[in-house]
């Protein structure tokens, strides 16, 4: 055997041991000697065995469940909130240099973000501004992140646990809410009501032929109903005449006072008095 086979082997098999394969959705940092050199690509990559160590760095965004946290808000209502993060490495260089384990990282600033960030807002605000809150976390971790090559995509607010209490108090006043709606509701459909009927009576007013029609007509919807007891509207004309002569009389007019100085009274001649007749004596006088 050829001495030279002793050489080719061992080079052989040194070589072989410094291939790596890299997959495309990752990237390989390769530090020499302890120091960094450079970052493969995908594919197949090769480097010197026993000087370099390579790191491999996924580029995949991640998603990290937020821990429920124990937050109380700007109007003192204690209460938990869940919330899932969505991250990927854009620079795998920083990703591994800057920082131990960038997942820990950022799942940790993630909690301590979202306590101190739904900290400063009241319950009405974080209940019904849900989209702003996701976007002021997502911009407030990707501002901490960014040294670290981390690229936060998305925060979203999972879920917020309230107490029993304040859960019955907001029950209470969503019923309220949706029954002064009702109220306005009913109370609006009254009015335009009402001014329907102001409109129609001012239309039978001018035509008076139209109250008649309609008394035909509530006739045949009775009729319509086959029920056992029919109902015959009486038109108030009809009864006219009666209730006139049963109203009582309205006294006559007073004369109008007369105003200024009492007017003098005429005096009249009076007639010549007539001679009285002779009276005639009793039957007892006359014979005695």
């Amino acid at each position: 055997m050829s001495p030279l086979w002793f050489f080719l082997v061992p080079v052989g098999l040194w070589l072989i041991s410094g291939l790596r394969v890299i997959q495309e959705y990752e990237s390989g940092v390769i530090f020499r000697l302890g120091r960094f050199a450079e970052v493969k690509r995908a594919g197949l990559n090769w480097i010197v065995p026993g000087v370099d160590r390579m790191v491999k760095v996924d580029l995949r965004t991640v998603t990290r469940d937020v821990p429920p946290q124990d937050v109380i808000t700007r109007d003192n209502v204690s209460l938990k909130v869940s919330a899932v993060i969505y991250f990927r490495v854009i620079d795998a260089q920083r990703a591994i240099i800057q920082v131990e384990n960038f997942l820990y990282a950022t799942s940790q600033l993630a909690q301590t973000t979202l306590r101190s960030t739904l900290g400063k807002l009241e319950l009405d605000d974080l209940l019904a501004q849900r989209e702003k809150i996701n976007k002021e976390l997502q911009i407030v971790l990707d501002l901490h992140t960014e040294p670290w090559g981390i690229k936060v995509t998305a925060v979203e607010v999972k879920a917020i646990d309230l107490p029993p209490e304040m859960q019955r108090a907001m029950a209470r006043q969503a019923e309220a809410e949706r029954e002064r709606r009702a109220k306005v509701i009913a109370a609006e459909g009254e009015y335009q009501a009402a001014e329907k009927l102001g409109m129609a009576a001012d239309v039978i007013d001018a035509h008076p032929a139209a109250l008649q029609l309609r008394y035909l007509q509530t006739l045949v919807e009775i009729s319509a109903e086959k029920a056992s007891t029919t109902i015959f509207p009486v038109p108030i004309d009809l009864l006219q005449t009666f209730l006139d002569r049963g109203a009582p009389r309205a006294p006559p007019p007073r004369a109008p006072a007369q105003v200024g100085p009492p007017a003098t009274p005429q005096l009249h001649p009076q007639a010549p008095e007539r001679p009285l007749p002779p009276r005639t004596p009793p039957e007892g006088d006359r014979n005695g």
